[in-house]
């Protein structure tokens, strides 16, 4: 179940990565939703995502906190 709310998380972190605003929304929704190891994959996996589109860079900073 919980690996569940993680692969729908990414796919709709996906479908919306054209308006970093809704990216960085559904991201703040996401971090509250998962279980910390989730959230170490999650930024794993969103590392590499973001890493060729500079205008969804910003939604790093609700990782680090």
């Amino acid at each position: 179940m919980a690996r569940a709310m993680l692969e729908y998380t990414k796919t709709v972190l996906k479908k919306v990565s054209f308006d970093a605003s809704l990216f960085c929304k559904e991201l703040q929704k996401a971090i509250s939703r998962l279980l910390p190891q989730e959230i170490e994959e999650l930024k794993e996996w969103l590392e590499g995502f973001i890493n060729d589109k500079p205008e969804l860079h910003e939604s790093l900073i609700y990782l680090k906190a």
